[in-house]
């Protein structure tokens, strides 16, 4: 960028160092990648990284180089990837596992932190998930309050950890519980102990996620009070494909909305338990970490310190959300146009609100043919996996309903803030308008994203795909005649109701040899 006029988030991002927990996830890529091309003049990222057997820092950027959402700067400007410092790390051991060496210089140089690590697996148990979410946070704090040079540390939390309001305002709501008591607790008694009072522990909350994530914004917002600490809580909604960048419909995560239109095009998901009448939040995740970006610069250059902790609710306005059954038409309609080059059957997924309807569906139209697909795969001597696949997806999606069944309403006005001090540029480069955002356009985007970067199947072979959808319907509606004509032949024969026309046409055979 040397030479160009900086803007305001440029100049404070110049020659800052940034401290990325979760920076291989999802979200962390997408925030890296974008603070290194339209923020190149910061020092450094240090990125924590979980050591993989057999490979060094450098392989792992490499792998990082090689991905697509990385090749415009590739393209236009390489050798801001050596801007990425890595250090061996895990947000589960004591002082995330760091190095003496590393620990000294995370400490002396971090200018801002980004904390995304977390365990993002709803189903996980209560010990897990007290380690992963709560007591990283408290040691996330602790390193936080050692560097010398800190500007500000944003929190990842998530919209849907207020599980008793339907509005969700930007503020931290209180628990009855102290999240360092929770903590101690949780290391004192063993898993089996805790998984049972887990169901008592966690009160309203459906999983040990949310759970952990709501005590985690109170344990932040503690240290705020007590020790100054320079730190803001972000809640993102569902994070979607990329909305512009680094590439449109970018994903390469199966979390959420990904997830059942993959399931759904491979023919695996059959069935779903939701209201299709409910409104749904997403927001796209370069519009989520722009907001980052924007949220660190804002903070992070202000003169005066609020007297409570800012709280920033990630999520579309409130007048561009979206029903479940406007998205699901709009993934419909896409399913014709650029169905996937695979799937085990045509691609035709059941909406109910009727839990029996939806465990019978289960049942019959997922679980039994998976049955039977890996029963002649075994036969044939190949690998099976079908009931493998239904069994992460059933738990995925009985996990998924508690955000599918219910409604919320999110107050954006710390978010809508951040754009009353951009300038036209700042604006376009560091987008978070959501309300300017085409739902159908925008969704139809993500599921050529996750066709293309997820299925790892290319727009080349939509033609032959289209084909492959063309058969697998006609066989579906074959199936489905043959099994109502089988069913209406066993239910007249069983009930005798053929016999007077069997009897009839009997009698017509006679009268017709009669005559001749």
């Amino acid at each position: 960028m040397s030479g160009k006029k900086l803007n305001s988030v440029q100049e404070f991002y110049n020659d800052k160092t940034i401290f990325i927990t979760g920076g291989s996830g999802y979200m962390g890529k997408v925030l890296i990648e974008k603070l290194l091309y339209s923020c190149s003049d910061l020092k450094q990222i240090i990125m924590l990284m979980r050591n993989k057997r057999g490979k060094t820092a450098r392989m792992r950027i490499n792998e990082f180089e090689s991905l697509p959402m990385f090749e415009r700067i590739m393209n236009e400007k390489p050798e801001v990837m050596n801007k990425i410092y890595p250090v061996w790390g895990d947000i589960s051991e004591p002082n995330f596992g760091l190095s003496a060496e590393h620990m000294k210089h995370v400490i002396e140089n971090t200018n801002i932190v980004f904390h995304l690590a977390a365990s993002l697996k709803l189903e996980a148990p209560l010990k897990t998930n007290v380690t992963m979410n709560l007591e990283s946070v408290k040691q996330m704090c602790d390193i936080a309050k050692q560097m010398k040079n800190l500007l500000i540390m944003i929190h990842t939390s998530t919209a849907f950890c207020i599980v008793e309001h339907e509005v969700v305002e930007e503020k931290v709501y209180d628990v009855n519980e102290d999240p360092l008591y929770v903590i101690e607790s949780t290391k004192r008694m063993s898993s089996e102990e805790l998984a049972l009072i887990q169901k008592q522990k966690l009160g309203k909350h459906l999983n040990t996620y949310t759970y952990t994530k709501r005590l985690s914004e109170v344990l932040v917002r503690n240290e705020y009070k007590s020790s100054n600490l320079p730190v803001c809580i972000v809640r993102p909604s569902m994070v979607s494909p990329a909305l512009a960048e680094p590439l449109p419909g970018w994903v390469d995560s199966l979390n959420g909305s990904p997830g059942v239109i993959i399931a759904g095009g491979r023919g695996v998901l059959r069935c779903m338990l939701m209201d299709m009448n409910s409104t749904k939040n997403f927001i796209p995740v370069d519009t989520c970490m722009n907001g980052y970006i924007l949220i660190a610069k804002d903070l992070g250059s202000a003169k005066e310190r609020s007297k409570d902790i800012k709280v920033y609710n990630l999520t579309a306005d409130e007048s561009n959300t979206i029903t479940l059954g406007k998205f699901f038409e709009i993934v419909d309609n896409m399913k014709k146009t650029c169905p996937l080059s695979f799937g085990v059957w045509y691609p035709n997924v059941t909406i109910t609100q009727n839990k029996l309807l939806y465990y019978f569906s289960i049942i019959m139209f997922q679980w039994i043919p998976a049955i039977l697909i890996d029963f002649l795969l075994m036969i044939c001597g190949q690998k099976r996996f079908m009931i493998k696949v239904q069994k992460k997806l059933f738990t995925g999606m009985d996990v998924l309903r508690c955000f599918l069944l219910y409604n919320w309403i999110f107050r954006t006005s710390n978010f809508g803030d951040l754009m009353k001090t951009q300038s036209e540029e700042e604006y376009k480069t560091f987008f978070i308008d959501t309300k300017k955002i085409d739902p159908v356009n925008y969704f139809e985007s993500g599921v050529i994203g996750g066709r293309v970067y997820i299925g790892k199947d290319p727009i080349s072979t939509i033609p032959r795909a289209r084909i492959l959808y063309r058969i697998q319907y006609a066989v579906h509606l074959l199936a489905h005649a043959l099994f109502f004509y089988w069913l209406i032949k066993k239910v007249l024969i069983s009930t005798n109701l053929m016999d007077p026309f069997l009897g009839f046409m009997n009698n017509s055979q006679g009268y017709v040899a009669s005559k001749f």
